[in-house]
């Protein structure tokens, strides 16, 4: 909407460089798969000269989604950034995946961002998650603006959709999500449908029509006059209101004509705020002509009604003993402080960081201190290390294009950040700091993997190690019970990308097989077990007999070892033998092969020979006893339970209830939890919800969201236990 096409001015041309700060825009696309973003960027790119032709560069290459994975899926799963010139200004274009199971990549590009660009489409309306990622960016005032694509597709309706984006996104004022321009419609073709083919600038009132196939501006003829005028009034009563420029607001209410650029100035004042939300349409050109509908409506309103990095708050930083520190501003000339928004490896490049700057500069060669904290629970360590920046490109398609430096409010990848992961911080070396984390997503999806070969097995903690640092979703486990390496991931997606790269990037093939939650065993009842352990078979032998009892302990007592023997039956530097052979026992288990618990284990009695006893005798001696006393009495199987508290819209409660309780689990109660949302608390077993990260977006249309907690492990129904017993491996 500039001046020369309709409102705002200076829109047209190339800069060669990034400039300022305020030269700059940072803007994330945010929407459901398959609603356009990546076409979008394709568009805008081409618009502003980028590319040569629709997601082409000029040496050929893809310009995004040319991972080999995305080639196949078609569809994206990492974070793309593709830098677009308009005008004076920079903007760096965050391409993100729609898909759930990357949310981790979503998450990433709104930390990267100042401002978001939700794009709807007009054939499928807006998904349940698209509006959670709206809330998000609601909570901490991020500027959002609505695009509306496939207006091609039959039955597409840009009024409807603009109705449902106001219902959807509205919140409590609906007049803040209202259209900036509206389709112009051509002759209805044989299916009924009306092609669009312009916009009418509803501040301007001028028409831009792209029906041959470059766009073109014209006074609105006398039919298309009364489209404008209900829309443009509502528009105009949206933009001083969340402005909040009261002068002005009377004015317009006192039928004072208000001019284009005033009005232009309050709507990007509101924009800016987060206040406002105007919606937009646009469509790739159908033959491949530089200008798709609505590209140069959109790349004005974002270089002139975006915030610059500047106007936007930094995140909170410490130092690395937690000390709280002043905040950040976004100047090129104040201390370094940059974070990993992601970490890639690359075939000829190997392991790139992309970096926001959010002070000071970035040059190559310097030394940094790297800081990563507060990640213990996914598998990284913390760090304070220092290391020296590679060389820094921006990213463009399969190209790397080389930077003198990086400056605060700009993005840029670092090669060869050897210990730097996805959300550390990079900053001066003299005064190290640590910025706040982002929220991050619990990976509650287990995938169970072995080694598909010995040369596989030697690489593989290597190559699990780097996929782990690179996505701060996945979470690496060696369960200690069950003697698995488990992957947690977001979702079977996820998974599948994941090891897919664990085979291409790092050359290790693994197998995937059946998760086995840790149960345990412990006596039902209490039990004497005799354990005699006599062997001659000449020379030196071995004599140890031990007499024990084992009574049940309440859950969480783990192991209790008492000693009453009385009168030296077994001699006191054997007794620690006795209750290491025990120990040994219960760790291997006496039934099902699972660790035996919260018993209390006596020695009551025994014998001991003056030549032949010996600490291995006795250690053998109370394993047998142990095993004796199991043989008596019924043992139960402990499952481990989970505390589950699992969020969703109201109208999803009764299902979900109904679908925990066929899990075995206990409703232990529900609140609300914000405007038309339930939380559900619960108690399930762990071997009931291991693929719920899969079941719950399918039950609840992508909307629901939990969480699982670690409770406590107690006795598995007896006809449950018995079929886990008949199973090969006793799996679960």
């Amino acid at each position: 909407m500039s001046e020369k096409s309709s409102a705002y001015p200076g829109a047209a041309g190339r800069a060669s460089a990034a400039g300022p700060p305020t030269a700059l825009r940072n803007v994330v696309l945010v929407g459901h798969s398959g609603s356009g973003k990546t076409t979008l960027v394709e568009a805008l790119a081409l618009a502003s000269g980028a590319v040569n032709r629709a997601g082409r560069v000029e040496d050929g290459g893809c310009l995004s989604d040319y991972d080999e994975i995305e080639r196949r899926q078609q569809r994206s799963v990492q974070l793309s950034l593709v830098p677009v010139e308009w005008g004076d200004v920079r903007i760096n274009l965050l391409d993100t995946p729609g898909y759930a199971d990357f949310v981790g990549e979503l998450r990433a590009g709104l930390r990267a961002a100042d401002a978001a660009l939700f794009v709807v489409s007009a054939a499928d309306g807006v998904a349940g998650a698209t509006r959670m990622v709206w809330d998000e960016c609601a909570a901490v005032g991020m500027p959002r603006a609505l695009v509306v694509t496939h207006l091609e597709a039959a039955r597409a309706d840009f009024e409807e959709m603009t109705e449902i984006c106001r219902e959807a996104f509205g919140e409590a004022d609906q007049d803040a999500v209202v259209p900036l321009y509206l389709p112009l419609y051509g002759t209805p073709g044989a299916d009924g449908h009306s092609p669009v083919h312009g916009l009418i600038g509803l501040l301007s009132q001028r028409v831009f029509d792209y029906s041959s196939g470059e766009r073109t501006e014209r006074e609105p003829t006398a039919d298309e006059l009364p489209l404008i005028a209900r829309a443009r009034a509502r528009l105009i009563e949206g933009i001083i209101a969340e402005s909040e420029d009261e002068s002005l607001m009377d004015r317009y209410l006192g039928g004072a004509e208000i001019d284009v650029k005033t009005l232009i100035g309050d709507l990007e004042t509101a924009v800016a705020r987060g206040t406002f939300h105007p919606v937009l349409a646009a469509a790739p050109a159908a033959d491949g002509s530089r200008q798709g509908l609505g590209t140069v409506e959109l790349l004005d309103l974002v270089t002139a009604g975006f915030p610059t990095p500047a106007e936007r708050d930094a995140p909170a930083v410490t130092g690395t003993d937690g000390a709280p520190c002043p905040p950040l501003t976004c100047d090129p000339d104040g201390p370094l402080v940059a974070e990993v928004v992601k970490t890639t490896s690359d075939p000829y490049v190997g392991r790139l960081s992309l970096v926001r700057i959010f002070s000071g500069t970035l040059r190559p060669d310097e030394t940094v201190h790297v800081s990563g904290h507060g990640m213990q629970d996914r598998g990284h360590e913390d760090h304070d290390v220092e290391e020296r920046i590679g060389a820094l490109s921006a990213p463009f398609g399969k190209q790397q294009r080389p930077l003198s430096q990086a400056s605060a409010g700009d993005l840029a990848c670092v090669a060869k950040l050897s210990r730097a992961e996805t959300g550390d911080t990079l900053s001066g070396r003299d005064t190290p700091l640590l910025m706040e984390p982002w929220a991050m997503p619990d990976p509650l999806l287990p995938v169970a993997i072995q080694a598909h070969s010995k040369a596989d097995d030697d690489k593989l903690s290597q190559g699990l190690s780097r996929l782990v640092a690179e996505d701060p979703t996945m979470r690496l486990e060696h369960c200690p019970d069950t003697h698995q390496v488990v992957l947690w991931c977001l979702g079977e997606a996820h998974a599948e990308v994941a090891l897919e790269r664990l085979r291409t990037r790092y050359g290790v093939q693994v197998d995937t097989v059946t998760h086995q939650v840790p149960l345990r065993e412990t006596f039902g009842a209490p039990a004497s077990g005799r354990g005699r352990h006599v062997k001659q078979s000449g020379g030196h032998g071995q004599f140890a007999i031990c007499e024990i009892e084992v009574e049940p302990l309440p859950g969480g007592s783990g192991i209790e070892f008492v000693d009453k023997v009385v009168g030296g039956a077994v001699p006191r530097q054997f007794i620690p033998s006795v209750e290491k052979g025990v120990r040994a026992q219960a760790a291997r288990g006496v039934a099902a092969g699972r660790p035996l618990v919260d018993i209390r284990v006596t020695l009551l009695d025994g014998k001991a020979h003056s030549v032949d006893s010996s600490d291995a005798a006795f250690q053998t001696a109370g394993a047998l006893a142990l095993r004796e006393a199991a043989a008596e009495v019924r043992i139960d199987l402990l499952e481990p339970v989970a505390e589950v508290s699992v969020l969703v819209p109201n109208d999803f409660v009764g299902p979900v209830m109904s679908d925990l309780s066929g899990r075995r689990g206990r409703v232990v109660g529900t609140e609300q939890s914000g405007a038309g949302r339930t939380l559900i608390r619960a108690e399930v077993p762990e071997i009931e919800i291991g693929r719920y990260a899969v079941d719950l977006p399918s039950l609840s249309h992508g909307t629901g969201r939990f969480q699982r907690v670690y409770l406590r492990h107690e006795p598995m129904p007896p006809q449950l236990a018995a079929k886990l017993r008949e199973q090969p491996g006793n799996g679960a």
